[in-house]
């Protein structure tokens, strides 16, 4: 069965092996951010829908756990903002009540959690992995670029409630960008505000592959360990690399395989690999940003667009 709202699963940083339901059509999102790399945001918007029909989820859901796979999470995730799918609570509800083994996590850009009713959806998701860039309401929307009604502060109220109703565990991403969010004015603004946020773990991000925006850069290493030393002795890390053994499942080495397998024949752009392998942006992005890591291919950026080129060539083995 091909899925369309079903991706992985992939090996995740920091979920594990990880099946993802995406909720919302392509770069249908509240923010318009400079670093994403699934590109910038086409349906900028704040108001929640049933985008996606709520039964065809979940009859694509029925289809994949009834093989009773393994998994360390069932992730709502994608290349848009999942808590915008008005009917995220019965998607979560049903897939607990039928499918209790898994644990369900959320990945969100934190915009809706000032409304009662969002913290209310997904309250009964095991794990919530939110984000907060800035706390300053400029560099909020120089990086973010939200839609007009969303506050930086209205994200950061929300996100003390919901820790105060929320019995699961809360992972805040915060994605460096130099010269933006890394100042000490801003950092201790974002400080604060996990002081009353209260996650239990702080996880420091910043870009490993193209963003939207051209001039958006890789924080260096020196850098994100000053800012990991600026929020101790709260809980803190730098999120790590992609890390994959031959225990992985098959398809991963498969589908990675075949990516290397495309890109040695000529570069090719993220786009064109998606079109060739069929596979989901946030899958293709985890593959890309894995064998970048590993040194295998690179990128190469061209007028019309970033390519991307094999490195070298070792038995052709992707995975290790």
């Amino acid at each position: 069965m091909k899925y369309e709202h079903l991706f992985g699963p992939v090996l995740s940083r920091r979920l594990g092996l990880s099946l993802g339901i995406d909720l919302i059509p392509y770069k249908v999102c509240s923010f318009d951010c400079v670093y994403c790399e699934a590109g910038r945001t086409t349906n900028l918007t704040s108001i929640r829908n049933e985008y996606i029909k709520t039964n065809d989820i979940l009859n694509e859901v029925d289809v994949y756990l009834s093989n009773k796979p393994t998994l360390d999470y069932i992730t709502f995730s994608g290349a848009g903002e999942p808590t915008l799918h008005k009917d995220i609570a019965k998607i979560t509800k049903y897939i607990k009540d039928k499918y209790p083994q898994y644990s369900l996590a959320l990945i969100t850009n934190s915009s809706l959690l000032g409304d009662a009713q969002m913290r209310e959806d997904i309250k009964n998701i095991d794990l919530v992995l939110p984000s907060l860039d800035a706390v300053s309401e400029d560099v909020f929307k120089k990086i973010n670029r939200p839609t007009n009604d969303i506050k930086a502060s209205d994200i950061v109220e929300g996100l003390v409630r919901f820790r105060e109703m929320f019995n699961g565990k809360i992972y805040l991403e915060v994605f460096i960008i130099e010269g933006l969010n890394d100042t000490e004015a801003e950092l201790s603004l974002i400080k604060k505000a996990c002081e009353r946020i209260k996650p239990d773990l702080i996880q420091i991000n910043t870009l490993d592959r193209p963003g939207t925006e051209d001039w958006v850069a890789a924080s260096t290493k020196e850098n994100l360990e000053r800012i990991k030393a600026f929020f101790e002795p709260m809980s803190v890390e730098i999120i790590a690399k992609i890390s994959m053994s031959d225990k992985a499942p098959v398809h991963i080495h498969t589908e990675i395989d075949d990516i290397v397998s495309l890109i040695k024949r000529r570069p090719c752009t993220q786009p064109e690999i998606i079109k060739l392998t069929n596979l989901h942006i946030n899958t293709i992005n985890k593959y890309l940003r894995y064998l970048i890591e590993q040194d295998i291919i690179e990128e190469k950026k061209e007028k019309r667009g970033v390519f991307y080129k094999l490195k070298k060539i070792e038995g052709e083995q992707c995975v290790s």
